[in-house]
Order: C-alpha cells, then structure tokens, then sequence
C-alpha cells in the first residue's frame, strides 16, 4: 500500500503542471510539437511542464536536451496522436559523431514523462532494401565501445569509406543518452522496422519505468541500461535473434524487471539474450507458441564476472511451457516493485 500511495501522490504532482497545447488543425499554443519543448526556458525548480498534444501525426523528429527537464509530454490519446520519422541510425551517425538525432525521440535530460502516443521510426517500413552509402567516419572501422559511447557494428563484406545500411538495422523509436535518467513511459506505443526500437541507455545511472505499453521492432527491440521495470506490456518481436536484452554492467544489482507482460512475434522468435553483464527478472509473463525452445543467452564470448542471472517466476507458454523458463526464484513480484527495483534515488 506505501508503494501505491507514493505512486499517486508521484501522479498528483504531475497532474498540477504548468501547461501548453499542441494542435495540428492550429486550435492551440503551436502546431510543433518540438517548438513547444523548445518554447520552455530552462527551470531550476523541480517543477514539471506539460506539453498536451492533439490528436494528429506528426511528422518530426524530437530532441528533449539537457536543460528541459522536468517536462511531460501527454497525448490526446495513445492511438491518436502519432510522433514519426524515418532515420536509419547507421546513416546518421555516417554524419554524427553519436547517436544524439538517431531516433524519433532523443533524450538527454532526466524526469521526462512520456504518456498516451505512438512513436514509430518507419524507415525499415519506407526502405526498399539494404543499401550502401558513403561514410568516412565509422564504416570499415573497428572501433571499440567505451563504457557510455557505443560503435556501430560492422556488417560482413563493409569497406572503408562505405557502410551497409540494413533494411531492418537499427532503428531507435526512443533513445535516451547517457546521464537521462528517471524517465517514465505509460500507455505508449513503440514501433519500428529494424532493432534497437526502445533503447533507454545510461548503464551507469539509467532508471526506466514502463506501464500498459506495446514495443514492436526487431533483434533486442527492448533494450535498457542500468535498472528498468516494465509492468503489463505487450512485446511483438519481428526477428530470429532475440526480443529483450539488457546491459547491467555498471554495478551487480543493476537489473531488467518485466512484470505481467506478453511476448508474441514471428514464428521462431528468440525471447532474449545479452553481451555484457545483466540481470533479468520475468514474473508472471506469457509466450505465444510461436516463441522459440531457445533460453536467453549470452552472444559473443565477453568474459562475466557476475555469471548468468535470469529469473523466472510463474511465466507460461501458450501450447505448452519449455524447461528453461521454470521457475528459479524465491523472490515474488511484490519484492522487486517500483522501490525493490530504483531503491530511494527515484
């Protein structure tokens, strides 16, 4: 019950923020949804701003930067105010030295809310097929990963000076930069035709709340860093490789917590896997019978110190369960909740 009442009283104070309206049939304070964020000068109060979008698509790309803060963007409805753009992520970073402008909805400012929209990176759904372009600075490079500034992956056959850019690569519908944190997303939807759909990713500090919403992309489609909780969602997995995956490689009780979620895609999808170190945390979640006899798995051959930890509590397939999602944990659901999971920082 404590950790009911924190949660609405968490609402109460959003509910009471300053707001502006965005309308695209011009009944409102603008009809850009980015010139509204930008509209907000930068506040030192703590205090949330609201943006109230119209139903509508809107055709662009958003930038929420470090000094908008604070800032709520709420749709009309979840279905009917729709935020698109059509951005490869290879292609983008072939002209930009990160992945600040790779998505649909790029973040680097912590304590945003995100509620009732679609968001949808189509440029798998628009692109024709694989294609190569010219790119100096990535394509034909192996260039390592930092902790927090991560290379593009080479594709068989790429030359210097070119980068094969995949029909389904990656493709961010949201994506977070490193020091975002605190960053809640309630009844969205999350679309995109390539991998990496919903990617919030500061490893070292990242804290991500999902509720009631629908990802549906490629390979790793839900792929947070640091500690994420994800409660009666929707998965809809495109691809062979996996669904979710997580990076929790910064401290040993970072953690991915999904809480009565649904998982169904093509047939043969893999439910997940991970490169560094993680933990995964499934109670109560449902696989479609199309979902694969393959348990989330390490790829590459990175060297864990902290070994495989992923935890199942009552998850059950429709046709029939596989071994390996039995349970092997003692902890319930109630244990790892919005406090078990972000402790006192959020």
């Amino acid at each position: 019950m404590k950790y009911i009442l924190i949660f609405i009283f968490a609402c109460i104070n959003i509910s009471k923020a300053q707001t502006i309206t965005v309308s695209k049939e011009g009944n409102g304070d603008f009809s850009s949804i980015q010139k509204a964020i930008e509209s907000f000068k930068p506040s030192a109060s703590g205090k949330y701003r609201k943006i109230f979008i119209k139903n509508g698509t809107y055709n662009e790309k958003l930038w929420i930067d470090i000094a908008r803060h604070h800032l709520i963007l709420e749709g009309e409805s979840e279905k009917g105010v729709v935020i698109t753009f059509t951005q490869a992520r290879d292609i983008w970073r072939c002209e930009n030295p990160n992945d600040y402008g790779a998505a649909t909805i790029n973040v680097m400012a912590s304590d945003v809310v995100l509620k009732n929209l679609t968001i949808i990176n189509d440029y798998g759904f628009k692109a024709k097929g694989d294609t190569v372009i010219q790119c100096t600075n990535e394509a034909g490079k192996v260039n390592p990963s930092t902790v927090q500034n991560y290379a593009l992956p080479r594709e068989p056959g790429e030359k210097d000076g070119e980068k094969i850019v995949r029909k389904d690569g990656h493709q961010f519908a949201f994506r977070s930069m490193p020091g975002a944190t605190r960053i809640k997303f309630l009844n969205c939807t999350f679309q995109s035709g390539g991998g990496d759909t919903v990617s919030p990713w500061d490893v070292e500090g990242g804290m991500y709340y999902f509720n009631h919403c629908t990802i549906e992309g490629h390979v790793d489609l839900y792929c947070p860093r640091g500690n994420a909780l994800i409660e009666n969602s929707l998965f809809i997995c495109h691809n062979m490789s996996a669904a979710i995956w997580h990076d929790g490689s910064a401290k040993e009780s970072d953690k991915t917590v999904l809480k009565n979620c649904k998982f169904v895609g093509d047939p043969g999808f893999k439910l997940g896997r991970y490169h560094r170190e993680a933990q995964m945390y499934l109670f109560e979640c449902e696989f479609s019978k199309e979902m694969a006899d393959a348990p989330i798995y390490q790829s590459g051959d990175r060297t864990l110190n902290w070994g495989h930890r992923i935890y199942f509590k009552n998850c059950h397939r429709k046709g029939g369960d596989f071994a390996w999602h039995k349970n092997n944990t003692n902890l319930k659901s109630r244990d790892l909740g919005f406090k078990g999971v972000f402790g006192k920082k959020w």
